[in-house]
């Protein structure tokens, strides 16, 4: 999934310098208002980040101010008048994931997967111990 590869490069180990852990980066307070107790183990930290994303996209209806809500904060969209917050991390942010995002939507997966099988190279889903997650939205 393109937020796990821009977030943390696919590492289930990675930690931010302000604390996010994991795959998808959740805070501790996040992970644990979402039921994830341990944002190491990898099912907890996508599931709660799965629904973490799904809960911003039906409060602020966009995927651009979700991505730009999970980046800076609910608090921050808001703040800014249902905008994308002004802050450089967070504008560099949205259209990264963005791009990933369609990049693996429109079947970067199939064509790579193949290739890669084809000549013996590793698949992205798994390149270098790191995960990354290909996956459409989930819908409910």
């Amino acid at each position: 999934m393109a937020v796990i590869e821009v977030e943390s490069g696919g590492n289930p180990q990675a930690v931010s310098p302000k604390g996010a852990t994991g795959l998808m980066q959740l805070m501790p307070g996040t992970g644990a208002r979402l039921g994830a107790s341990d944002l190491f183990d990898v099912h907890q930290n996508v599931a709660a980040g799965a629904r973490y994303l799904k809960d911003l996209m039906r409060q602020f209806g966009d995927l651009s101010l979700a991505l730009a809500a999970y980046n800076a904060g609910e608090g921050a969209v808001q703040k800014y008048g249902g905008q994308i917050p002004p802050y450089a991390e967070t504008m560099t942010y949205v259209p990264k994931v963005m791009a990933r995002y369609h990049w693996y939507r429109n079947g970067y997966r199939n064509a790579a997967s193949s290739t890669a099988t084809r000549f013996g190279e590793e698949t992205p889903e798994r390149a270098n111990g790191r995960f990354f997650m290909v996956a459409s939205p989930v819908r409910h």
